[in-house]
């Protein structure tokens, strides 16, 4: 079977936009998860961090809202894999082999019967699976009339910091704004922050940053210090409307080209990666990408609507919304948490 797939531009190595998505591209993929037949393979992967010890949500004062145990969390669902996102592409590119990589090939058109078009001629194939991001070229020609991606309503920034001591993983929540924190197992910490804004506003960049989160509490403004300019990532947040379907003709979508959503659970590559477990599994199955459609579709959309519900919660602002969120969450169970996630966690292809 002749197959192919979309892929979005890579950028150049050791730019920022390496971490976009989730520096934690594999968090919330249990490693336990039973993967038995013969289209998925395993893979060595570097040194990946564990989500260990005490974690969870703090104001910006450094009060803890709730807390998450690690040894629970494992218990529960598996181990965790902290994995910074250029790592994984690197994994994944190693164990293709080299002549089925067509770099610098950009696609213009997809059509329901395999083929594509592109700036090498066309090609036709089996299956096209529309890899290529919320602005997917795939999705754009075999669904003309899918929604479009809307923007959510804040803003946010992402980097990487040199090494800093930080020994729990932590998301605090303001008014309108929010900045959390995972350490990776080499030292350096993944860093996030949001805020309300316009769309397309100035973020401000380092500087900006380090004025917005100056009198939040410790390690915030020593991470922001530690910080280097060029290590800023600063994008508009958008979500993608849910399809109708994944898949028409021989066209699949997968990622963020199906279900783009906001990071608030962490979720976007897991997902994607689950797609391709699936993909793999159903596509040479009796009902073929239609398997695959009725078994991704409605996990990923449910997953994207809670991710969306949680961001709207997290960047309330106004003062008697904050505290009203805020002491409702302090007051749930401290069990609560861990077990919210069964719906995202506790899966198996």
């Amino acid at each position: 079977m002749a197959h192919a797939a979309i892929r979005p531009r890579q950028h150049p190595p050791g730019r920022a936009r390496d971490t976009w998505g989730s520096v934690a591209a594999s968090a919330g993929l249990p490693l336990a998860t039973d993967l038995r037949y013969d289209r998925v393979h395993f893979v060595p992967v570097p040194a990946t961090n564990s989500l260990e010890g005490q974690g969870g949500i703090q104001d910006s004062t450094g009060r803890w809202l709730a807390r998450t145990n690690g040894a629970e969390l494992e218990r529960r669902y598996g181990p965790t894999a902290m994995i910074h996102r250029a790592d994984l592409l690197a994994v994944l590119c190693a164990a293709v082999p080299a002549e089925a990589l067509r770099s610098g090939v950009t696609v213009t058109e997809v059509r329901p019967d395999g083929t594509v078009a592109h700036s090498g001629g066309e090609s036709r194939a089996d299956l096209v699976v529309g890899a290529d991001g919320i602005h997917s070229v795939a999705r754009r020609s075999v669904w003309p009339d899918a929604p479009l991606p809307r923007y959510v309503g804040y803003t946010a920034w992402r980097m990487i910091t040199p090494p800093v001591p930080v020994g729990e993983t932590s998301e605090s929540w303001g008014a309108g704004e929010r900045f959390g924190y995972v350490p990776l197992a080499d030292g350096r910490v993944y860093c996030f922050a949001t805020a309300n804004a316009p769309e397309g506003a100035d973020g401000g960049g380092l500087a900006g940053l380090r004025r917005r989160f100056a009198g939040w509490h410790d390690p915030i403004p020593a991470l922001l210090e530690a910080t280097d300019p060029g290590a800023v990532l600063h994008d508009d947040l958008h979500e993608l409307p849910p399809l109708a379907s994944y898949t028409k003709g021989r066209v699949a979508l997968v990622g963020d080209a199906a279900h783009a959503m906001t990071p608030n659970l962490g979720q976007g590559a897991c997902q994607a990666l689950e797609d391709a477990v699936v993909l793999a599994k159903t596509v040479d199955g009796p009902s073929g990408l239609d398997a695959y459609d009725r078994l991704r579709r409605p996990r990923t959309q449910k997953i994207a609507l809670r991710s969306h519900r949680i961001g709207v919660a997290a960047q309330w602002a106004s003062p008697a919304a904050v505290t009203l969120r805020n002491t409702a969450v302090r007051l749930l169970p401290g069990s609560s948490f861990v077990r919210s996630l069964g719906p995202v966690l506790d899966w198996t292809a």
